[in-house]
């Protein structure tokens, strides 16, 4: 699966300009409907990527959208500069790009930003997933151009502010250079998956990417604060809960990411500390700054109300599927033996078919079999029932039903299950 060890490739050719060079930005409708129009004039698949600004908004949103089709070149869009309904205003694009299927790279970051502005795919190609089911290392974008096409694609401004306007001349190249070679990308990586025999697992996977409905949101989403280890007592968990909450709330109206109202340490820091007065609460460094000293009354009243909750939440997240592995061997060491075997049979069947443990089977998928599992008379039907049912693909099911059936059948020894 990994890269072969010791082999040297060539450097690869720089790939510092677009080809055509940087097109304008379509900003107004007449620009937009003039893109869809251009994009119609060519042929075959579409090359798509979006650009976000994680980090700086709250939203998910996209704020460029890149498009290359052969025949007709690249097209860069502002879905939101524009004034108007984003999904009104692209409905022309939305239309063509309708037409034939869509090449991304990591494919699962952009399809919901470009979904919220009426953009969907009616086929799907992820270059990304397709380096993973191929058995590739390393799957960034630059790394598999170099690898498959000889090309060097420079470092870019993936993580820049993308909501700034207007965007910089620099950025825009980068955002154009993303889908140069998508395309090319995508010939080169399926011959490497139809020499390794995986076209049609990549099809399945791509169409599973392409229809999966959203993650259902966590219900306490405020537990994912940073450094929550650190709070050992359920008042001071309320109290951290009440600030993320205010803060989470004034992010999304202002939508400005929620760590650049008040870094997750500052709470964590202030439910530790607990102080009651302005005095006590700007006497901690973040909160010393002119900015903070503001808005010091509002985070003493979400102390407040937390330090008030006669019901605070528990220390343990409340659990909605098996406990975390490590407490296994105490609680159910057969389910832990079971795990164990699982685990080594995956591991031994990924390097045989050169395809990362986690693309056969999600590890949180094999955690609930081994933790669910009860005898059955028939183990090979009823492990493809519950992946069947928990929505593994024809091709994993193919090739881990027999080793989980395996794992699940062997006898557990008395010093495994007391372990």
């Amino acid at each position: 699966m990994a890269d072969e060890p010791g082999a040297t490739e060539p450097d690869p050719t720089p790939l510092a300009v677009p080809a055509d060079g940087v097109p304008e930005v379509a900003i107004s409708d007449w620009q937009i409907a003039d893109a869809a129009e251009l994009l119609a004039s060519g042929r075959g698949a579409f090359a798509v990527d979006a650009e976000r600004a994680s980090g700086f908004r709250y939203s998910n949103r996209a704020y460029l959208i890149q498009i290359r089709r052969a025949g007709a070149g690249t097209v860069l869009i502002d879905p939101v500069n524009h004034g108007g309904d984003p999904v009104q205003m692209l409905a022309p694009l939305a239309e063509v790009l309708g037409s034939d299927q869509w090449i991304l790279h990591a494919a699962d970051q952009d399809l919901p930003c470009l979904a919220e502005v009426g953009l969907r795919p009616p086929s799907l190609y992820d270059t990304e997933l397709a380096g993973r089911l191929a058995g590739f290392e390393r799957v960034n974008l630059a790394t598999m151009v170099a690898r498959l096409l000889g090309l060097g694609l420079a470092k870019g401004h993936g993580a820049a502010d993308w909501s700034k306007r207007p965007l910089p001349p620099a950025w825009l190249n980068y955002a154009a250079l993303d889908v140069e070679v998508l395309v090319e990308l995508r010939d080169a990586i399926a011959e490497v998956l139809h020499e390794q025999g995986k076209t049609d697992w990549a099809a399945e996977e791509f169409e599973h990417l392409r229809t999966a409905e959203p993650a259902p949101p966590r219900r306490e989403r405020w537990r994912r604060t940073s450094g929550i280890h650190k709070v050992r007592n359920r008042r001071a968990l309320a109290e951290v809960r009440e600030m993320w909450t205010v803060r989470d709330r004034i992010a999304a109206r202002r939508d400005i990411a929620p760590g650049r109202i008040l870094p997750d340490s500052a709470i964590i820091e202030a439910a530790l500390t607990d102080p009651k007065t302005v005095a006590e609460l700007t006497k901690l460094p973040v909160f010393s700054g002119p900015k903070q000293r503001k808005q010091a009354g509002v985070w003493l009243d979400a102390l407040a109300a937390g330090r008030a909750d006669e019901n605070p939440p528990e220390l343990s997240e409340p659990q909605t599927g098996p406990p975390p592995a490590v407490r296994w061997s105490r609680r159910k060491p057969e389910a832990a033996a079971r795990l164990e075997a699982a685990r080594a049979g995956l591991t031994q069947l990924s390097e045989g078919v050169g395809v990362p443990a986690e693309n056969l089977l999600t590890p949180e998928l094999v955690r609930r079999l081994c933790w669910e599992w009860a005898p059955a008379d028939d183990v090979t039907a009823a492990v493809e029932v519950f992946l069947r049912d928990a929505g593994a693909r024809g091709w994993q099911r193919e090739l881990v039903v027999p080793v989980l059936a395996s794992s699940l059948s062997r006898p557990v020894s008395e010093e495994s299950a007391g372990r």
